[in-house]
């Protein structure tokens, strides 16, 4: 069950929600590169929470492996909870996506706005490990969309003829959730590894 193909697989069959995933973060970028008043000032608030966080660890001891651990456990697990969360009618997904967008398409504009330049900011801070995690945060919110999906289809069907596929349907997604957990956390887990060496190294270099 816990078989890479499975996970290949199991994303097939929710091709409609990784579809609705990739657009809500991509929405999600827009907003943040344009953002102004209010917007503005709530991604302001959540990147200085990173900032300040991210100083802490320098001032600590063994900083790459403290970053590793802040890497790995802060997107593990809320990428995993963010496919449970999907039961509140997929919500918590869709909200993840958007602020997750809003946040690199702000840091990014606002970075090149203070004359950084987009290959030092996409190249060399965000593709090495990027290019496995926000794929990978995408797909997970996508498991919680299609969770969503499977409880307001659920409860439409209690009074119909089709409330016998109820129980079948809720056993094949919930393996399904648990082989997507499975390999998300393990992708995470390599990214954060990623991140913690080699765009530590380039970053600071």
């Amino acid at each position: 069950m816990l078989k890479f193909s499975t996970f290949i697989r199991d994303m097939g069959k929710i091709r409609g929600a990784l579809i609705w995933s990739f657009l809500l973060f991509a929405v999600g970028i827009g907003a943040g590169w344009v953002s102004t008043g209010p917007l503005e000032e709530l991604l302001l608030g959540q990147i200085e929470g990173l900032r300040q966080i991210s100083q802490q660890l320098e001032q600590g001891g063994n900083v790459q492996w403290n970053f590793f651990l802040l890497i790995f456990f802060n997107n593990a697990i809320k990428s995993v909870l963010v496919i449970y969360a999907g039961i509140f009618f997929g919500i918590l997904p869709i909200i993840f996506l958007l602020i997750n967008g809003m946040v690199l398409g702000f840091v990014v504009h606002t970075t090149m706005n203070y004359g950084a330049s987009f290959f030092d900011i996409v190249v060399k801070g965000l593709l090495p490990h990027g290019i496995i995690e926000i794929p990978v945060i995408i797909i997970a919110c996508a498991f919680g969309l299609r969770f969503g999906g499977l409880v307001v289809r659920s409860l439409a069907q209690m009074g119909g003829d089709k409330r016998a596929m109820i129980g079948s349907r809720w056993k094949e997604f919930m393996n399904m959730t648990l082989t997507a957990s499975f390999w998300v956390v393990i992708l995470l887990l390599l990214a954060a590894v990623i991140e913690s060496t080699l765009t530590y190294a380039l970053v600071r270099g």
